[in-house]
Order: C-alpha cells, then structure tokens, then sequence
C-alpha cells in the first residue's frame, strides 16, 4: 500500500506537482479511479445531484454522506478520501462540527473532511484535535439561493481582496488546502501565490495546484446539468444506454439467455 498523506499533499505543491482529484460515491466506481492512480477521491455532496437526484447539495444529510464515504473508503487503497461535511452539519456549533467529522473519519473512514465557506473558527477547532481540513472558496453549492444560483463569484475587486484574505485565514486556521470553485482564472492565480498550501480549482483555470471534477460529468454519466468548464473523457452513460437496449432486445428475441 501507498497511502497518499496530508504531508505529500502538500509537498506536491512545493515540488510544482499537480494535484488529480474526482468525486467518488461507491466502491466500485473509488476503486477503478484508484486504480489509475488519483491523487484524491472526495465524497461530495454533490451525491445529492448526481446520485440522489435533487436539484441541489442542500438535502444530502450527514447520514448520507458517511455512507457514501464508508463506501468509497472500502473501495480505496491509495488515494487519500476527502469528505463532504454537508449543509448544517457544522454551522450550529463547534461541538457538532467535531461529531459530524468523528462519524466521517471512524465510520466512514475519510482521510479528511472539507467544509465551505469562512469557517475560520472551525477549521481551527478541527485541525487542532487532529481532523485534517480542506477549505472550500467561490462558489460554494450550499450557499447557491443566497449567492443567486450556480454562478461565477470573485469578479468584482472587492469581492477578490475579501477573497484572498479568506484563502490566507483558512491557512492560517490549519486547512491543508482550499478548493476554489468558479471564480476568475487571475483571482485564482493571485490566491495560489498568497498561500503555501495547496489549492485545488474547479471552473478557475488553470493556475491553481490541482484540479477537481465531478465524475459523473467526466465520464459523461450525468446530463441534466453540465457546467462550461467540464471536459467529459468519455460517454459512458450513451454505452450503458446503448448496452440496456441491447440487453432487452436480446431477452425479448430470445437471444439471451442461449
């Protein structure tokens, strides 16, 4: 085994080193992307969209989220599993915070935990008690009705300083990286040059340390709702659409089973 660590995670960065992440649900699916050696697998709580079927993060409950992570966890041997903490499983308290990751970390068994926003206090209670904490900046899906819908953030040059500054108390409160999502490929150059710890972009260009996508949007599995940024690397969903037509043509012919 050559489980990827917190450390090497960042040394990857020190060493100008692009970091490979993919959201992961379910065994099968964590241990083919394993196989081809990704750097990370988070359990997002985009399980709510993709997996799930709602129109946003926001249903996907802590329940949900540590048994999609035990199975991802059970399906994995090298990369480090990142998981979602998911909406209102954190903000209420810091005493919650700390229960919810518990659940993700020994029953799920994550590597690590991911939490969006200006967290500051909590990241710095997580990190202190030894729970590993990934940031999350930008367009953060659990706040989309008071952001006004999934969209581009950070344009205006208020909005990046207050960024920044955001991306450097996240650092200094213990995150081991910070997630950017939809904002300016310069605010995210500029962000990656203030902070010693990695960042990993999604819609932000190609300046940042390492990149994330949602699977299903990758392998061309989910097409309800596809973001301008995604480069799908296959149409798996088209072949598994194809193959089930073949399937139920073959049992009603009589071709199958022989």
């Amino acid at each position: 085994m050559n489980k990827l660590r917190i450390p090497q995670i960042i040394q990857k960065k020190q060493k100008g080193e692009k970091l490979t992440m993919l959201t992961a649900y379910d065994a099968t699916m964590a241990r083919l992307m394993d196989r081809a050696g990704i750097d990370m697998l988070l359990v997002g709580d985009s399980l709510g969209m993709v997996i799930l079927g709602h129109d946003t993060t926001l249903p996907v409950t802590i329940d949900a989220a540590v048994h999609h992570t035990r199975a991802v966890s059970n399906g994995t041997r090298d990369a480090l599993v990142v998981a979602d903490l998911p909406f209102l499983s954190y903000q209420a308290s810091l005493e919650q915070a700390v229960n919810n990751a518990r659940r993700l970390m020994q029953d799920g068994g994550a590597g690590a935990v991911k939490i969006e926003g200006p967290e500051f206090d909590t990241v710095r209670r997580l990190t202190s008690i030894g729970v590993p904490v990934m940031g999350h900046l930008g367009m953060t899906p659990q706040s989309v009705h008071q952001i006004g819908g999934f969209r581009r953030v950070g344009k205006s040059p208020e909005e990046a300083t207050r960024m920044i500054d955001r991306a450097t108390a996240l650092e200094a409160a213990g995150a081991f990286a910070i997630v950017l999502e939809m904002i300016p490929h310069d605010l995210a150059r500029d962000i990656t040059a203030a902070v010693a710890i990695p960042t990993i972009g999604i819609g932000a260009g190609p300046h940042c340390d390492g990149q994330v996508l949602v699977s299903y949007d990758v392998f061309g599995l989910f097409d309800e709702f596809v973001p301008s940024f995604v480069k799908r690397y296959a149409e798996l969903g088209q072949a598994m659409t194809d193959a089930t037509a073949r399937y139920i043509d073959d049992v009603r012919s009589g071709r199958f089973p022989e």
